[in-house]
């Protein structure tokens, strides 16, 4: 039987025993930029392979589109009469249509996220309709709200309104298609932040308006701001129900996505750079909206 390599007659032979470093599988690791932990990077790497993968699914159809462009004649396609005609009307009705998301989505995710009530899932699942409905449909059931034949129609027409194939009839397109999408981003925002702020504002005597306006709105104001250009950029890309609702009148409600369409079938160079035109405008708007990431507390890394 061999003797151990602790044994007195071990150390004797002047054997010597090399330790062996047992590997210590790391919890998760951190990257870091000028000291401060910007990221968790313990990922397996199928993880960062399908994320390659899925980022290259966004990218490559850009790319072939920039690839596709006429760049000899891209400023003079994305500044004729037509095309600056369709992205003035899409910029006005698109802020227009943000507005009125903001004046009926604040209230809605307020109700939704604060109060509790009989019916309150079925009112959050037909706010949040639009996110799943295909578009075309949403502009037929305005048609048939605002239109001539329509259940508001004939009043609307009494009162001297007609809303159907008018810039109007855009504006309402728009709203409906992107009312959700600030209802959604608020509505967390609000559960996030929590009610003991307003419970402290009203413990002290406050008026429900005071706590809605100097502290609930304030508290939140990240999050509507996120919301309402969440919107705005919905409302720039909005076509089916614009199409159906409202029509394809140049200067009327002829927006960009419509132009590019029709420009599809007569002019493919225009409809590319005007398809590049609008993704740069909405890149534009939802980059710089975008909050700089707040970095890991340090605490994280020596778990």
């Amino acid at each position: 039987m061999p003797s151990s390599p602790w044994s007195p007659a071990a150390k004797a032979r002047g054997s010597s025993v090399t330790p062996v470093s047992v590997p210590c599988r790391k919890r998760w690791t951190a990257s870091k930029t000028n000291g401060q932990n910007t990221g968790y990077t313990g990922f397996p790497p199928w993880v960062f392979a399908l994320a390659a993968a899925g980022g290259l699914f966004v990218l490559l159809p850009l790319a072939a589109m920039v690839a596709r462009i006429n760049w000899g004649q891209f400023i003079p396609l994305i500044t004729s009469e037509s095309s600056l005609t369709a992205l003035g009307l899409s910029l006005r009705t698109s802020a227009a249509g943000t507005v009125l998301c903001i004046v009926f989505g604040v209230p809605l995710a307020f109700v939704l996220a604060r109060a509790s009530f009989p019916g309150q899932r079925l009112l959050r699942a037909f706010v949040l309709l639009p996110l799943v409905l295909p578009p075309v449909v949403g502009g037929i059931a305005l048609l048939y709200t605002f239109g001539r034949q329509g259940l508001l129609g004939r009043t609307l027409e009494l009162a001297g309104m007609q809303i159907a194939f008018s810039t109007t009839a855009v504006v309402l397109a728009q709203t409906f298609v992107a009312l959700p999408f600030l209802v959604v981003s608020l509505e967390g925002a609000l559960r996030t932040a929590g009610i003991k702020y307003e419970a402290v504002a009203a413990t002290l005597g406050a008026h429900p308006t005071t706590v809605l306006r100097r502290v609930s709105i304030p508290l939140v104001l990240p999050g509507i701001a996120s919301g309402s250009v969440l919107s705005f950029a919905r409302c720039l890309g909005e076509f089916g129900a614009t199409l159906t609702f409202a029509g394809s009148l140049q200067g009327v409600t002829r927006t960009l996505p419509l132009e590019i369409y029709l420009q599809r079938e007569t002019d493919a160079d225009a409809a590319v750079a005007l398809s590049l035109l609008l993704v740069a405008v909405a890149v534009a708007v939802v980059g710089l909206s975008r909050p700089r990431p707040r970095p890991l507390a340090e605490e994280a890394e020596s778990e």
